[in-house]
């Protein structure tokens, strides 16, 4: 990569199912930046709760506990790892019982404060730049982002793309948690999600995976071309 060419940080939001992840990793891929998925620390820090005999529905039992796991993200998109405490948690972070409880354990002040602090110094460590994904990037955790993209798509659309990520999962009720995740996440009064007023909104309803890693991968090349 040669010298001219500034680290880049890009700001990718939006409610789950609108090809966040996958956009996020391919772009990262393609333009040779470090790649994090800050949902994924939270279902880890909600992993180790449950794990740990916290009781999640307890916000001041979750805030006492909140430094206590350590967390660690790889941020190479080709292969992202998290570790909870030396232990590879990519699985079970997944389960439908850290899904129902990411959102409590997200809403408790003491726990965003934790990992947006870890967010934002694995963003300004990253040597050519980043691609962070996820809820309150834009307008929270990296307020500064070079580029900053909200992805939305229908909810039927998102439900029928998680359901086929959960393989054979029922779409309606799919739909219902969705929704449901998205209240919640949209309300919190700590960096709810919402879209940055500086943020580029792309409609992945009608989009293919392909196209709107494209339309990331173009945004992100004229933000560098306008910043030399």
């Amino acid at each position: 990569m040669s010298d001219t060419v500034h680290p880049v940080i890009v700001a990718i939001d939006g409610p789950s199912g609108t090809g966040k992840s996958s956009t996020s990793r391919a772009v990262a891929a393609e333009l040779g930046l470090s790649y994090l998925d800050t949902g994924a620390q939270y279902r880890a820090i909600t992993w180790w709760m449950i794990t740990n005999g916290i009781d999640v529905a307890d916000a001041a039992a979750v805030a006492e506990a909140a430094a206590k796991p350590a967390i660690v993200s790889g941020t190479d998109p080709a292969h992202p790892t998290i570790t909870v405490d030396g232990v590879d948690a990519s699985v079970p972070i997944r389960t439908q019982e850290v899904t129902s409880k990411v959102s409590a354990v997200s809403a408790v002040p003491e726990v965003r404060t934790r990992i947006t602090g870890l967010q934002r110094s694995i963003a300004a460590a990253a040597p050519n730049g980043i691609v962070v994904e996820g809820r309150d990037i834009g307008t929270t955790v990296l307020p500064d982002a070079d580029l900053k993209i909200f992805l939305t798509a229908s909810p039927e659309a998102r439900a029928a793309r998680r359901a086929g990520e959960l393989k054979g999962a029922d779409v309606s009720a799919t739909r219902e948690a969705l929704v449901k995740r998205d209240a919640a996440d949209s309300t919190r009064t700590t960096s709810p999600l919402a879209k940055a007023a500086d943020a580029v909104e792309v409609d992945t309803t009608e989009l293919t995976l392909q196209q709107v890693i494209e339309c990331v991968v173009t945004l992100v090349a004229e933000k560098r071309a306008a910043a030399k």
